[in-house]
Parts: structure tokens; sequence; C-alpha cells
């Protein structure tokens, strides 16, 4: 069967180009290898059909408001509850709260330190004003650095006009994130174990490495960056779950006329005389198109469905020593109640509507990593903790509720070589350490689903359980994602074109690869370059 474009991969990335090339006339089919779209975004039923668990990915972040209106999202089911404060229980009996009014937020951090209460507001100035600055850049296709094509000049020409915005001091402070560790930050403008050891954690989220270890300041700043050209947006919890947002996605994908297609696993991506022609399936079936677009990670699609002697010899090595590692554990599980916490007993939607962090010092987050690096899994992980169903009724029955914990560290090794009793112990762990704080927990479990970095590689697609599907660490960002000189969504295969997010733009779920891409397919079309 001919197509216009063929896109591999069912996750949101793949589901945006799809809904932007069908509304634009292009006759799509998206391939999934699993029996869902969704990828890493994705809603399921471990427990049975009364409880929907977001499985992975648990909050959906910066989604661009216009493309929510471009795909008529709302009108598919589309809807996002705002995500509340941070709230931090400790074992001591006491709690750091980042309240949403600030002079609340300012009292509850005086608790612990009168100056940090203060500078967590210029904190928060300062990450945000560079998070402004360096946006757009993540929004936008980045030039070609380095190249001497006339086109190419022209674009990195235009890249000056979003950095004439950083004067002297930014440049200094950004020069500085991309280069330290979050340590580095915290350490010298707060006080407190509970400041350092919550604000430690933006840093190392889906990192292997520690608080203390070199690149992880910037990983606090992706979490402040502006992806929205200044529209308003915010992370929240979709209803449904984050199987809600993609949902949403091929609902629209198909409104336009894109064919998805489940079950539909690619053997390999098909070419001739250095241009796609088309792929073929595990059933033998083969599909034709002119553009094929890869939302798969790049491992995949590079090492494992091409021949690498059709690529050039240092593109593939950048594949190959691309960073991948993680020691991700993501634990869901089904309540009969709602955690009491010791220091906060009373119900406050804006705690249970939140992320309750279970890490109490930058010193714990630094020893869980120095354990899973060793090759221990960490005895004490830290925690994201949230429970969606307190905002959306459609994930449990009434009085009942899922618990998601995205948690660190395993060791990344266990990805390629599984130890399930280690993976098991760990769950316990956290299962104690919730305890600690919200006694009674244990036993209102009914249910766990345990998905380490092994069933995230096998099962979901996540080589080494990266939920980014590559490291952000500096080396690996902007230009260089994922390899010299293809940050622009391109391969050296004529078109064939990726969009996963290994790409630039990638990492959180806010589609700004897969629209991009087809940003390149309608102007190479256009200039008949591919």
């Amino acid at each position: 069967m001919t197509h216009d474009v063929i896109i591999i991969g069912g996750g949101h990335n793949g589901l945006v180009a799809a809904a932007y090339l069908a509304r634009a006339g292009r006759r799509v089919v998206v391939l999934e290898r699993r029996h869902t779209v969704g990828g890493a975004a994705v809603s399921e039923r471990p427990f049975g059909p009364d409880f929907l668990v977001t499985s992975l990915s648990y909050v959906v972040s910066l989604l661009p408001p216009d493309m929510v209106a471009d795909l008529r999202l709302a009108e598919h089911g589309y809807h996002v509850y705002p995500q509340g404060p941070y709230f931090a229980p400790r074992r001591d009996g006491r709690h750091l709260f980042l309240a949403g009014d600030p002079q609340r937020r300012h009292d509850e951090i005086a608790k612990f330190s009168k100056a940090d209460a203060g500078a967590y507001e210029r904190w928060e100035s300062w990450l945000g004003g560079l998070g402004a600055k360096v946006g757009p850049l993540l929004d936008a296709i980045p030039p070609k650095l380095g190249s001497k094509h006339p086109g190419d000049l022209l674009a990195q020409a235009g890249l000056l006009k979003t950095l004439r915005k950083v004067d002297v001091r930014a440049a200094f402070d950004l020069t500085r994130l991309f280069t330290a560790s979050v340590a580095d930050l915290v350490e010298e403008r707060f006080e407190s174990d509970a400041m350092r050891g919550l604000l430690s954690v933006s840093g190392v989220i889906g990192t292997w490495g520690g608080p203390r270890s070199a690149g992880t300041a910037f990983v606090t700043l992706h979490h402040h960056l502006d992806q929205t050209g200044g529209q308003s947006a915010a992370w929240g919890f979709p209803r449904g779950g984050m199987g809600g947002v993609t949902t949403a996605l091929a609902a629209s994908a198909r409104s336009f006329g894109a064919e998805i297609r489940t079950q539909a696993p690619v053997a390999r991506i098909d070419t001739r005389a250095g241009r796609v022609t088309g792929v073929t399936l595990e059933s033998g079936e083969q599909l034709t198109a002119p553009v094929v677009i890869t939302t798969a990670h790049p491992k995949i699609s590079f090492l494992r469905l091409m021949d690498r002697e059709e690529l050039p010899g240092d593109f593939v090595a950048d594949i190959q020593s691309w960073q991948t590692r993680s020691g991700t554990v993501k634990v869901n599980f089904a309540v009969d109640r709602l955690p009491v916490f010791s220091s906060h007993p009373d119900f406050d939607p804006d705690v249970y509507g939140g992320t309750i962090v279970l890490s109490e010092s930058l010193d714990d987050v630094e020893t869980a990593f120095q354990e899973a690096a060793a090759g221990r899994a960490a005895t004490l992980p830290f925690a994201d903790v949230c429970i969606p169903s307190v905002l959306d009724p459609t994930l449990a029955p009434e009085g009942k509720h899922v618990v998601s914990m995205f948690t660190q560290w395993v060791p990344h090794t266990w990805a390629q070589r599984p130890d399930p009793a280690g993976l098991e112990a760990y769950a316990d762990r956290l299962v104690a350490r919730m305890e600690q704080v919200a006694p009674g927990f244990a036993a209102s479990v009914s249910g766990r689903q345990v998905i380490g970095p092994h069933e995230m590689e096998t099962e979901y697609g996540l080589i080494g359980g990266n939920i980014f599907h590559g490291e952000l660490t500096p080396g690996q960002m902007f230009h260089c994602r994922p390899a010299a000189g293809y940050a622009d969504l391109r391969t050296p295969i004529k078109g064939l074109y990726q969009a996963g997010s290994a790409t630039h733009g990638g990492g959180g779920v806010t589609g700004i690869p897969g629209r991009n891409v087809v940003r390149q397919v309608v102007r190479d079309t256009r200039r008949g370059r591919r």
C-alpha cells in the first residue's frame, strides 16, 4: 500500500506529526508496535477494570496551547488538572510545603530557615528568567553549526536573533548552568537540608547522575524552560491519565484522516540508493512511501531497523555512543484509602493534588546514586509521589485511589541484566519509606506494579530505561541531539526523518519534535529536496 508518509511509533510525537500532516492533506499511516498507542505516555489497567494507571510518565508538561488549539484536542477529551505544589514529609514528623500562596510558602520554608525563605523567591525568579531566554531554542529547529553551506550559514545567523536577549550576566550564568552540578547551585543558595533535598531532585529526575554530578544543573534549568513562546501553560495531570493525552492525539489524527495501526511492529526501514522507500513489517507486509518519520529510540531506528552499511560511519558511531542509561523505577499502587501524613493529617487538596516528594537531604539523594553506581539498588530511594485520582475520578472507584511513585536509583545495568528479586526488594523499601511518613500506607495497598529499567526497555522501547530516549547532558542537547549535523530532524537517508524524544526539543511530553518534523517535511517537499 502506498502512503505519503509512514510514521514509526505511536507515542505522543508520532501522533502529533500524524495529526499535523493529515490536517495538511497527506495520506499518513502510524505503525505502533504495542497493542495501544501512547508510548511512554500511556494509561493501562494492571489491577483490573476498576483502576486506570499512568504506567510511566505521570505529568504533562508544557504542551503548547497553540498545538492544543490546532489539533482540537479539547474536542477529543483533552483536559488537564493543574498540578499542585510540592509537599515533602519528613521522618521526624515535620514537613516542607511549597504552597502556592507566596506568604504561606515563605512561612513554611522559614520553619527550616528564614534565609532560605527569601532565597527561594530569588531562585525561582533567576531560573525562570534564564529559562525564558533558552526556551525558544527548544521550539526552534536548530541550525547545522559548523556547516559552510549558504542556507546553514543563514540559519546560524538567525540564531543570533534569539541569543541577542542574552546579556553578559545571563551568558555567564548559562555557561555555569551547562557545566555545574545542581549541588553547586543549591548549596550556595540554601542552608537547610529540607530545601537542598527537595530542590536537588529536579536536577536528577530521569538522569544517570547524582546531584553532585557535573551537568545536573542543566537538568534543573530544563524544568524551567519556557517552550511555549510565552503562551500560558502549566504542568498537570491529564484526565484519564497520561493516556488521555495520547488518546486525544490519536482521535485528532484520525479525524483529519490519518490511519493508525497497532500491533504493527516494523522489522526494517527500506531504502534504495540512499533514499527511503518505505518499511517492512515483522509480518512481511511492505508499505511504501517517499517519506518515513521514525519516533523510536535512535538505537532502535538506526542500529536495529537499518543496515548500518547504509549510513555514514560517523553517524553510526554517534548513535552507538549515545548515552541512554537510567536507574529509574516506576511503582504504581492501587490503594483503598488516601495516605494520612503524620505531619499533616488533615485533608488538604493542595497536598494531595500536588507532588509529594520523599527526599530529606541532598546527601541522601547523592548516596542513593552512589549506591546504584556501585552496583547496588539504593537503600533509601527518593520518590516523586502523585495521587492523580484525587483530581480525576475516572481513575479509581469512589473512596479508592491510584498512587504513582517515580523513583531512583537501581543499577543501570538492570536494563540488560534484570534482578527481579532485587527490584521487588527495592519496591518494598519504597513502601517502608512511605509508611514512615504516612503510617498505614502499606496496609492500604491492594495492588502494586513495579516497572524497572528492563521492563521499560523491552515493553516500552525505552533503551536503558531512559525516559528521555537519551540523557539530558550538555553534550547530548541542542545541536548534539542525537548526532553531529542531524539535530534538524533529518537523517543521512533522503526522505527519512526522526522525531522521537532523543531529538532536539525532546524530553518531556511537549510534542515539539513531532510538530517541528512536519515543518521540515513540508519545507523539503516545497524545495524538492527530498
